[in-house]
This record gives structure tokens, C-alpha cells and sequence, in this order.
């Protein structure tokens, strides 16, 4: 029997930030890993390996904006991985820091696959040997998950993929199917529309990644489209399947018929909780198969806590690591530093959407009512200058307009330029600090000042227009 203060399952961005903050606060941690490789779908899958692709085909699309000056045209058969040349690099880097850190801080990390015996006590499978039995009086569950695969659709890993196998293609499509419109599905579908490819999404929601503000939704989708893509919302898909020669069919209620080349289903992920016996432990989940945790993330059982994507939305990189260290600092009894709202949202897609705070929405319904400041990226010297000028910066503030409250970005940089206001609001800035402060030029941190004398103009209207209305009143 080996015993530890903690034992965090699973080596992704939840369960690293949990461990090493057992590990520096003097507490012995075993971190459990089915993979050989440490870093989780995040590194090896998922985050990283997008994000690597990305990259390539936002330079492309920054070399088309001179077909003035010059010409450059892709192979017709490219192969995907030439379009990531550096992912091995890049991952590799990516695995070998965050198990060197793992080590400096001196967590053990086990290979095999873990399961509840009770609430105190793991089973691990390794490859080699017998079970080993660990006990720890904290454990942390940091399994991730993995791509749903509904019943309806037929996914081979050749012709219908999912977001674990899409970048195992050997050449770029010519035309792609996107079922879903969540934040993997328009991350994936913008890329590869940027790469040339002939993309649809077919959505059975009204717009894309619908718990992002509205405004931000809109200008993806006009983007997209502006790119040569289709969103097509409201639509249920009544037949999907390969035909056996050269096209993937999809049918639609609507009796549309959509033909393409290949297809990403991201209809939603799982929760990876399979084999680890949670029922043993007490631990409960919800309807959704995603694991039941607190504010603190801590489970029906005290002792366990869960963080990152098995306990579900918003599911984002930033989001676990934070939701991991706030877990293991409950569970040591230290300060949690401020409130996890001030976590900022950052969504990969072509345009970036970013977001930290209230949205429009979520204000008027705590306060009654606030007031919204823009700036559009035309309006920006930058914005031109790179030609990004299609994005929009917009600050939620109070119906004065004086206290900030949240702020809402699309176009290029905005997972960049959002950590400013997320700043402000931990800092309390007011709205007016973003017009005495002096951004360098140019910048598309300009949009601040720009949005925030919107902001407070419109403000200042509205006070006179409601001391109109109350003198009205009075008389």
C-alpha cells in the first residue's frame, strides 16, 4: 500500500495545476496517468495540435491579403501534417515542461489506469506488474474527456471523424461537414475554411457557440461566411453516411441534402469516468454523465474533488487549470484568491471571440438595466492596418455608465487583448480609467478608449433622460 496526502488522476491542465499546488505547499502527490505521455487530450489532441493549425492557416490568409504583390497557391493535395510542420516540436516541448515541473516539485507520476476501491483508496492497472493500491486523504479527478459519438452517426475515423481524429487526415479536404456549432466545432470549421477548404456547419441551434454574447456570435458567422463558408441553423439531420465512393451524405429535415469530401461530427464530449468505479467512493453525477461538484469543486463525497472537462461546461484549457489550483487550495483550507468570474473565455476560432464578465444579457438581469459602449476595429488605425478591421470591442458597464462590468471582443488578437480588461475588473477600475489612460499607436488596445467613451456618453444620455422623465413626472 502507497500512501500520499494527494492523488490527482489524470496529467491535463486541471489535474498539473492541482498537483503542483499540492506539491508546493509541502503535501506528497501522486499523479495517475493512463497515457505514456503527460499533458492529456490537451497536449496531444486537442488544444495544442488545433491551435498549431490554426496558426498556419491565419499566415495563409495573411499572405492572400497581398495578391497584389504576390501569389501563392497550395498543392491541391497538401497533406495536413505539412500544414503543422512544427506540432511535433511544439507538443513534445509542451509534454517535456510540464513533466520536468512535475518532477522539480517532486510529484510521482504512475502510468495506468485508476479506480475507486472507496473514498480514500485507488487500484491502479499498470502495464506491467500487479495492481497497485494507493491511498491519499485528498484525490482529485482530472480525467477529461472525449468526443460523443451519437448513435445516428456512423464515425469511421476515415470519412466521418471527430475532434480526436480530424487532424489524422492525410490530405486537406476539399469540401468539410461540420455537425455542431460549439466552440470545437467553429474553432475547427473557420480554420479549415481559412485553409481553402468548402466548409458547412449544420447546427440544430439558432447560433454558434450560444453561451458567448450575441453580437460576438453574429460577426463569426458573418465572417465565415465573408470566407466562403455556410452556417446553416434550426436544421435536424434525418441520415448521415458514407455513400461508398466519394462523398459523405448528410440529409436534413428541411430536405437539403449536404455532399462533402469528409465530416467532423463535435456534437458534444463525454466525460471520461468509465473504469473508475466513482459508486465506491460516493461520488454522483448529473444527467449528463459529468461528475457533481460544488462551487469549491468538491464532490457528494468531501474528500473528492473534481476539476477541467469530466464535471462539463465551460471546458477551456484556462478555465481547468484555474478550477484545479481553487480545488487543491479548498482542500488545504488556504485562500482562493478572488471569485473564478474574472476568468476570461477565449474561443480559437477565425475571428477570436473572447470574453470576461457579465454580457449584456446577464447585467440587465442583476441590475435591471446597464449600458454598452463599441468600437469597431475600422475605427482603430490598427485595425486597418493589419486588416482586421471587421472586429468589435464591447464594454458592459452600469446604466450610468461609469462601472465596468464586463467586456465582450471579436476580430484578430481578442484572446490577447481581453486579459486588459480582466485587469480593470479585478483592479476596479472605472469606465473613465480607460479614457485618462494613454494606449501606444497604434494599437488595437485603442478600442478601450474608444468603447469607453461610448460607454460613457451613452450614460450620460441616459441620466438625462431620466431626469426628463422624472421632472415630466413631477409636474
Amino acid at each position: 500500500m502507497n500512501t500520499y496526502d494527494v492523488a490527482v488522476i489524470g496529467s491535463g491542465p486541471a489535474g498539473q495545476k492541482a498537483a503542483i499546488a499540492a506539491a508546493k505547499n509541502g503535501l506528497s502527490v501522486a499523479m495517475i496517468e493512463r497515457e505514456r505521455l503527460i499533458g492529456g487530450a490537451c497536449v496531444h489532441r486537442g488544444t495544442i495540435p488545433s491551435k498549431t493549425l490554426r496558426e498556419t492557416a491565419l499566415q495563409l490568409a495573411s499572405v492572400q491579403g497581398f495578391r497584389d504583390v504576390m501569389t501563392i497557391e497550395m498543392s491541391p493535395h497538401v497533406e495536413v501534417a505539412t500544414l503543422m510542420a512544427r506540432l511535433d516540436e511544439v507538443t513534445g516541448s509542451h509534454a517535456q515542461f510540464m513533466s520536468d515541473q512535475l518532477l522539480r516539485n517532486k510529484v510521482e507520476i504512475i502510468t495506468g489506469r485508476a479506480s475507486f476501491v472507496s473514498a480514500n483508496e485507488l487500484s491502479v492497472s499498470q502495464v506491467r506488474g500487479a495492481a497497485l493500491r494507493i491511498t491519499a486523504a485528498t484525490i482529485i479527478i482530472a480525467t477529461g474527456s472525449r468526443p460523443r459519438q451519437p448513435p445516428e452517426i456512423p464515425v469511421d475515423h476515415e470519412h466521418l471523424l471527430d475532434s480526436d481524429s480530424i487532424l489524422s487526415m492525410i490530405y486537406l479536404p476539399k469540401s468539410l461537414t461540420v455537425l455542431g456549432a460549439g466552440v470545437i466545432a467553429s474553432e475547427y470549421a473557420s480554420i479549415f475554411a481559412a485553409l481553402g477548404t468548402e466548409v458547412t456547419i449544420i447546427d440544430k441551434g439558432h447560433t454558434p457557440v450560444s453561451f458567448m454574447d450575441p453580437e460576438l456570435s453574429a460577426a463569426f458567422v458573418s465572417d465565415f461566411e465573408v470566407d466562403g463558408g455556410r452556417y446553416l441553423p434550426k436544421q435536424e439531420i434525418t441520415e448521415c453516411h458514407w455513400d461508398g465512393e466519394s462523398a459523405v451524405v448528410t440529409a436534413l429535415a428541411s430536405g437539403e441534402v449536404v455532399r462533402s469530401e469528409k465530416l467532423l461530427c463535435a456534437l458534444g464530449r463525454l466525460a471520461n469516468v468509465e473504469g473508475l468505479n466513482l459508486q465506491a467512493a460516493g461520488v454522483e453525477q448529473t444527467k449528463r454523465g459529468h461528475i457533481e461538484v460544488n462551487e469549491h469543486c468538491q464532490t457528494s463525497t468531501a474528500s473528492i474533488y473534481a476539476v477541467g472537462d469530466v464535471i462539463g461546461h465551460p471546458a477551456l484549457a484556462s478555465t481547468s487549470m484555474e478550477q484545479g489550483r481553487r480545488a487543491m487550495c479548498h482542500a488545504m483550507g488556504l485562500p482562493q484568491g478572488r471569485e473564478a468570474s474574472y476568468i476570461p473565455i477565449g474561443i480559437y476560432s477565425i475571428p477570436e471571440m473572447s470574453s470576461v464578465g457579465l454580457t449584456e444579457a446577464a447585467a440587465t438581469e442583476q441590475f435591471g438595466a446597464c449600458t454598452v459602449g463599441r468600437a469597431h476595429f475600422s475605427e482603430v488605425a490598427r485595425g486597418q492596418i493589419s486588416g482586421g478591421h471587421r472586429g468589435l470591442l464591447k464594454l458592459v458597464a452600469d446604466e450610468a455608465g461609469e462601472t465596468l462590468l464586463g467586456a465582450h471582443i471579436v476580430g484578430n488578437g481578442a484572446c490577447e487583448l481581453v486579459h486588459v480588461a480582466q485587469v480593470a475588473l479585478i483592479s476596479g477600475w472605472s469606465v473613465e480609467s480607460f479614457v485618462e489612460n494613454i494606449f501606444n499607436f497604434p494599437t488595437l488596445a485603442e478600442a478601450y478608449r474608444i468603447a469607453a467613451l461610448d460607454l460613457i456618453n451613452r450614460g450620460r444620455a441616459q441620466v438625462v433622460r431620466d431626469t426628463s422623465e422624472d421632472k415630466a413626472l413631477a409636474g
